[in-house]
């Protein structure tokens, strides 16, 4: 009986945990501030794995970001959801703590890496709290459990007892059926759990939250075996904060929006000419710049599949090269600014993206888009696809 128990726990923890892994699946908050998604107003994430993307924006290369919730992990990942359940809201909220690391190479070979963090502030419907979906699974698997023991002992015990040695072999194959039962407990249990939250969410998956975002990121120099080298400034380094809101709308509609601040340091390549002996050089400097963006995204569909329309707005507190110069260059007296030889990037502030996600099963996702870039009159500049995709590491 006790070696019984012992083998049986060890069984329990291997079958692994029962809470449900994975509910609603976004691309990665590092790839939202890199640029790197379909879309770039990204609706709520909700995962409780681990999880990998895989962003296909600059072509066929190591574009990857890794997801987790770890203090999800560490403090209410367990075999059933009543730590969870029974803990206050602030302490679900931190469980929605969200971190993620992410590296892309860009259009330009240069290599970009940083991390970020997401919190959930809140959240319309939370499929883990919905006690009356999941506390009966309780209750049936602990009076289940509780048979089974009882049958196995008795078992046993006529198997220890019995005199009949023809009886014993068939003994033995029902010890070993009701072991098996046992031991697949957890599984049966696990899969119960995620086909309810499944229901829940396919029901809810437009439900409204709110998110609050923090990042940080920097780009490098990087040659072919992926050594970096000097850092590069300009609006792929430096570090921005954001926030996401979600609003349902009926069954099939989803509407969200996101205001993003982002501070950064960037190089202005410029010309000079010294007056007094005529020579032209050239010069640069840092200009501490920041970028406002600010976007909406009206979304159709269900929690398998959606199509959305996006429109993504950006403000550069600094908008003009020479604007920079004056702020941040102090010229000699015998030495002028040559105004026609200034160069630092510029930004399209108008984006426009149509696009859409397919969750092809419980644990993979595809997103994709298509990106058009428009100048502050409207003048189309670039067309770029995007697509990503996301699977839980199970």
């Amino acid at each position: 009986m006790v070696s019984y128990k012992l083998e049986g726990q060890q069984n329990e923890v291997a079958a692994g945990r029962v809470s449900p892994k994975e509910l609603t699946i976004s691309p990665s908050p590092i790839f939202d501030l890199m640029g790197a998604t379909p879309s770039q107003v990204t609706r709520l994430a909700d995962i409780k794995d681990f999880k990998v993307d895989w962003s296909l924006k600059y072509g066929v290369n190591p574009n990857l970001a890794i997801q987790s919730q770890p203090f999800w992990e560490f403090f209410y990942n367990r075999k059933d959801l009543s730590k969870y359940q029974n803990a206050s809201g602030f302490m679900r909220k931190l469980s929605s703590i969200d971190l993620s690391f992410g590296t892309i190479q860009d259009e330009s070979s240069y290599r970009r890496i940083g991390g970020a963090i997401k919190l959930n502030v809140y959240k319309e419907k939370d499929p883990l709290m919905a006690k009356e979906l999941y506390e009966d699974i309780g209750v049936k698997y602990k009076t289940e459990k509780e048979d089974l023991l009882l049958q196995l002992n008795e078992l046993k015990a006529r198997l220890d007892t019995t005199k009949n040695i023809l009886d014993k072999p068939a003994l033995r194959i029902q010890i070993k059926a009701t072991e098996d039962q046992l031991n697949g407990q957890n599984s049966k249990r696990m899969g119960e759990i995620n086909e309810r939250a499944k229901i829940f969410v396919n029901e809810y998956w437009n439900a409204s939250s709110i998110d609050i975002a923090f990042g940080k990121m920097y780009t490098f120099k990087s040659d072919s075996t992926g050594t970096f080298g000097m850092k590069r400034n300009n609006r792929s380094t430096g570090w921005g904060t954001w926030i996401n809101g979600n609003l349902g709308i009926g069954e099939k509609f989803l509407f969200t929006g996101l205001f993003r601040y982002f501070s950064y340091h960037e190089q202005l390549d410029f010309a000079v000419i010294d007056q007094t002996t005529g020579t032209e050089s050239a010069q640069k400097t840092i200009a501490k710049n920041s970028l406002f963006s600010t976007g909406i995204n009206f979304r159709y569909g269900g929690s398998i599949y959606t199509f959305f329309i996006e429109m993504l707005y950006e403000y550069k507190k600094l908008s003009t090269a020479e604007e920079a110069l004056n702020k941040f260059y102090q010229a000699e007296e015998n030495v002028k600014v040559i105004g026609s030889s200034l160069k630092w990037e510029e930004v399209h502030p108008n984006t426009l993206t149509f696009g859409g996600d397919w969750r092809i099963s419980r644990s993979v996702i595809i997103n994709y888009g298509m990106r058009c870039v428009f100048n502050s009159n409207w003048k189309f500049k670039a067309f770029t696809p995007v697509a990503t995709i996301s699977c839980m590491m199970r």
